[in-house]
This record gives C-alpha cells, structure tokens and sequence, in this order.
C-alpha cells in the first residue's frame, strides 16, 4: 500500500472548521420565491455566499457581510440558521479541510452596483428547487428545496 499524499490528508486537529453562509432570497414580481446562488471563484461550482468567523462579529453578521462581499446583496439577516451543510474544502497549501458551513436566511431588500468581489462571481436568481438542483453538496441542496421564509 502507498504512502498518502501529505497535502491530501486531513488536518484531524483542526476538524471541522466553521463558515457562516447567507442564503439570499426575494419575492419576484409574481411573488414566487427565488434564491440567490453564486460560482465559487476557483471551481466555478454552483454555491452560496459564505466565509470564515470574522472576529467580534456575530455568525449571523458574518454571513450578512459575506454575502455583500461576494454578491453584492443588502438585506435582512436572520439570527437564526436554518440549518448546516458539510463540505471538503482545499485550502492554498493543498490540504484537504473539513468545514461545517451554518446557513442564516437573507431577505434581499436591495443589489449594489458595486462589491468588492464583483466580477469574480457569476451569480443567478432561481425558485429554490431549481437552484437546489445545481448545488453539489446534498445537505444543501436539502436546504434550499425545504426553504421557506418565515
């Protein structure tokens, strides 16, 4: 048997690490629901707009940022999450990292014309089962097709 890649194996003391996502919806002109889904910068997957813990700043308030910052959207956060999803990330160095991502709904009241990451991302407006169908983790896409705002 060989040896495992040292860049490939998990980092077991650092496991799961934790990001705060943003899962932005509106109302379109017909009132039905619609969600926000964003590309990842690298892979150009299909996601939602998340990141690392900001220091001092409340999961909830991490995730509203994120989701300007990435997708260029105001609005107003829950603080509650809806729920979790895991994911494998590879980080710089080339290791595999676990994440645990907790989700906090994001009633979107208005879009920027400018962000700070505009132009890196695509992004597209979907009813919740169509954008459940193009995320690749299960337990988000689970998320997004059970959304219901409150």
């Amino acid at each position: 048997m060989g040896k495992k890649d040292a860049r490939t194996r998990p980092e077991p003391d650092r496991e799961p690490r934790s990001q705060y996502a943003a899962l932005p919806w509106r109302r379109a002109a017909d009132g039905a629901l619609e969600v926000l889904l964003i590309t990842s910068r690298e892979t150009r997957r299909w996601v939602i707009p998340k990141g690392w813990p900001i220091k001092g700043m409340k999961p909830s308030g991490t995730a509203e940022r994120e989701a300007f910052e990435e997708a260029g959207v105001i609005g107003k956060i829950s603080g509650k999450s809806l729920g979790v999803f895991h994911y494998d990330k590879r980080l710089r160095t080339g290791r595999i990292q676990h994440v645990r991502v907790a989700v906090y709904a994001l009633r979107v009241e208005q879009e920027a014309e400018a962000w700070p990451e505009m132009g890196q991302r695509e992004k597209r407006w979907s009813p919740p089962a169509e954008a459940a169908s193009l995320v690749g983790e299960d337990e988000l896409r689970w998320l997004i097709d059970g959304f219901a705002p409150a």
